[in-house]
């Protein structure tokens, strides 16, 4: 039986469904774009979830605008918990995040853009993917679907998926050339990988990523022992890439991946972060000296082989749900090449065709 109440039962009372997984939205002045999200939201059947937006809006609250009030009745309706809190005044993007962290109570926290529409499904497939991996975080790319006629062959060449030994610890940096995974998030990249792949609408294949942008599913224990947002206090509030350090810490300690078929759009918005000048791993060291490895048995050669089109091409690959792993111990994979590129500051499109300026640590 689904989680979600329909429409026959909307007006027979009873309580919220209780919460697998925290939804956690942060928002600033984006009524509409918080509506259509909160849409998406409304059309997942499974699991169940609690809903937290965090509000920083200057304007006027978000609950104000009849479409976000209407969306957070359908969900309430739906047997779903939903919390809107105003949270001003603003201290950065690290520190709302989080705010969020610290409401939140479920095993597993969704971290969602206000300006991302999740499929029917993509939500079950995100918690199944997780499930099936049993690392610190899974996400999907956010597509615009404007660029589905602008095909980049190149920019999708970094991609490897993660081969039968499942998703490991990686030790990621912009001096690193992991780094360069970048470009895979741009545009719509991942839906044309996904259809280059002949992959079906249930499928949960893998992949190697440099970070995940606007839909990230995390172990909550995870990314609270890797140190939340807590590095907040560190950093001017006019800062980005406050997302892309906690995926990095969390990927040294457990590994993360991203998620394909992607099932999350971007409603390509002009973005409300402006000041892009501070870099949050330019300030806050990204990778501690020891990122606590859960075994200290080196990790097995991934089936996928060397970066690019030579990994393992099958669709579903083998990170469909059910599979079983062997050993879940990790350890954080080594840089397999010495040299690396000089110091350069994090690309502004990644989820994003990169003109956009639109994606690393904005809103």
């Amino acid at each position: 039986m689904i989680s979600r109440r329909g429409s026959a039962h909307w007006a027979v009372p009873s309580p919220p469904v209780p919460a697998a997984v925290d939804v956690l939205v942060p928002t600033a002045d984006r009524p509409a774009e918080l509506a259509v999200t909160l849409a998406g939201l409304a059309a997942q059947d499974d699991p169940p979830f609690r809903v937290v937006v965090s509000d920083q809006s200057h304007d006027r609250p978000a609950e104000d605008a009849p479409a976000v009030r209407a969306m957070v009745r359908v969900l309430r309706a739906q047997g779903r918990e939903v919390a809107v809190l105003r949270h001003l005044p603003r201290r950065g993007l690290a520190e709302q995040r989080q705010f969020l962290l610290d409401a939140a109570r479920a095993p597993r926290v969704l971290f969602l853009d206000d300006d991302v529409w999740l499929e029917p499904g993509a939500l079950a497939r995100l918690d199944g993917a997780l499930s099936d991996e049993r690392c610190g975080f899974v996400g999907f790319a956010v597509q615009g679907l404007s660029y589905l006629p602008d095909v980049r062959d190149a920019e999708r060449e970094p991609f490897q998926p993660w081969g039968a030994g499942g998703v490991r610890p990686e030790r990621l940096g912009r001096d690193r050339p992991a780094f360069g995974r970048w470009t895979l998030h741009n545009a719509a990249n991942m839906a044309h990988e996904a259809a280059a792949r002949g992959l079906s609408d249930d499928d949960r294949l893998a992949y190697r990523v440099a970070w995940v942008g606007g839909c990230v599913l995390f172990d909550r224990e995870e990314l609270l022992a890797a140190g939340g947002f807590g590095f907040w206090r560190d950093l001017p509030p006019g800062h980005v890439g406050e997302d892309v350090l906690a995926q990095w810490r969390v990927m040294a300690r457990r590994g993360g991946a991203g998620i394909l078929p992607s099932g999350a759009v971007h409603l390509e918005a002009p973005t409300t972060i402006s000041d892009r000048r501070i870099e949050a791993a330019e300030v806050v060291d990204p990778l501690p000296a020891d990122p606590d490895p859960l075994s200290t048995e080196p990790a097995p050669a991934d089936a996928g082989g060397a970066p690019g089109r030579t990994a393992d091409t099958t669709p579903g690959g083998s990170t469909r749900a059910g599979e079983k792993r062997g050993n879940d111990e990790r350890q954080a994979e080594p840089d397999p090449d010495p040299e690396v590129p000089g110091r350069r500051r994090l690309p502004r499109g990644q989820g994003r065709d990169p003109r956009r300026r639109a994606r690393v640590g904005r809103r």
